[in-house]
């Protein structure tokens, strides 16, 4: 396997992602690099995987530019990791930056709202599409969740689809995971218990394996239903068989919201504002269940990693939640987790009390602790996935 990098001290020398049209401009610059590349490289490839907007200007330009450089056997996926972000610049800025002919400037090829749009274009060229959860291909086809593109993606439903993420087993395993204070496995749960007494030791909760650990991983945006969990905290932590860790930062409104709750429910909630790698790992292992309420999730990585550590993810069915998540079943014992489908904080509130519920039936819950770590989320699973999308392609 040969790997190519495309480097420029100028572009890339400081940041990866600079924002604003100085964006637009880095990764102008890369996508032609890689067109004029791609004839010179020593060997024909069968198919570009393009990813968000970032690259997805790749088959428009070869298939309006580049002619006869590329082979017509030549195939172009592109993969949307999350709509909201689109690449939207002016039409004159990107005919200087790529020279792109007027004739393209229209809404039939990527004109959106008065702006230049990259991922329209490559949702428009691109041989096929996917994106990372077979729900949320099914999500973007609707203008609830589209953000202006669910007309071409429903047009293009036969060639769009889904696959979920995966993460690094290796990393993240509680058996060898150095960040923790014990280590376990579904076979042997005692190490995650003093994990959890741990948490609670180090950051100032009551150390009681008798009361669940709710915990939240996140961006505090509305995005990942945090308005949810404020309209809500005050009256759930009413219930006193219950603690709340928090571990992220975003917006103040949200941040402030929890130091306040830290301060109202000493030793009974967390607040870390900010992010540490090891704590995570740390929050991971010693939480019961992690709450993701979010209002959109493409794919979602938290809940996978929850599950990995045998703690169980409690999410709103959206996206890759819905698709990687399996909720508790009470007539069979079947499940992964908690879910409510729509977004709204009594249903939150619901899920929550039901998870309270089964914490405290040890058979069930050490049933969907097993099932939850069994599940394989691993990038084994999705590149076998992503090899049947290539062959499909040729």
């Amino acid at each position: 396997m040969c790997i190519y990098l495309v480097d420029s001290e100028f572009y890339f020398g400081d940041k990866i992602y600079r924002g604003g049209q100085a964006e637009g401009e880095q990764y102008a610059f890369f996508t032609r690099a890689v067109l004029d590349a791609i004839p010179n490289l020593g060997f024909r490839p069968d198919i570009v995987h393009c990813n968000d907007w970032h690259t997805a200007m790749l088959p428009m330009l070869a298939k309006t530019q580049y002619g006869g450089a590329m082979q017509s056997s030549l195939r172009w996926l592109l993969t949307i990791h999350n709509i909201a972000y689109q690449g939207k610049f002016g039409f004159d800025y990107v005919q200087d930056l790529l020279g792109v002919e007027d004739k393209y400037y229209t809404p039939e090829f990527m004109e959106l709202n008065g702006c230049a749009d990259f991922l329209k274009a490559g949702c428009v060229f691109a041989d096929r599409i996917n994106t990372v959860s077979p729900t949320y291909a099914n999500e973007i086809k609707t203008a609830y969740f589209g953000e202006g593109l669910e007309g071409i993606l429903d047009a293009r439903s036969h060639e769009l689809s889904g696959i979920i993420n995966g993460i690094d087993t290796k990393v993240f395993n509680p058996y060898t995971d150095p960040a923790l204070p014990a280590r376990y496995n579904k076979s042997r749960l005692n190490g995650k218990k003093l994990c959890k007494l741990a948490l609670q030791r180090d950051f100032g909760l009551e150390q009681r394996e008798d009361v669940p650990v709710f915990a939240m991983v996140t961006r505090m945006t509305e995005q990942k239903g945090f308005d949810l969990v404020e309209c809500m905290l005050d009256e759930l932590m009413q219930y006193n068989d219950m603690q709340f860790f928090m571990l992220g930062s975003g917006d103040k409104e949200y941040e402030n919201f929890m130091r306040e709750a830290e301060a109202r429910y000493k030793g009974r909630l967390c607040a870390y504002i900010g992010y540490n790698e090891e704590l995570s790992h740390r929050v991971y292992a010693g939480a019961d269940f992690l709450l993701m309420p979010s209002r959109f999730e493409p794919c979602g990585l938290s809940q996978m990693i929850a599950m990995r550590y045998g703690t169980l993810p409690i999410v709103r069915e959206t996206g890759g939640l819905k698709d990687s998540v399996k909720p508790y079943n009470k007539f069979t014992g079947e499940g992964t987790g908690f879910s409510f489908a729509d977004f709204n904080a009594h249903e939150m509130k619901d899920a929550m009390l039901l998870a309270l519920e089964c914490y405290h039936k040890p058979e069930i819950m050490s049933s969907l602790v097993r099932q939850a770590m069994e599940a394989d989320f691993s990038f084994d699973r999705s590149s076998e996935e992503y090899a049947m999308l290539y062959l499909w392609m040729l």
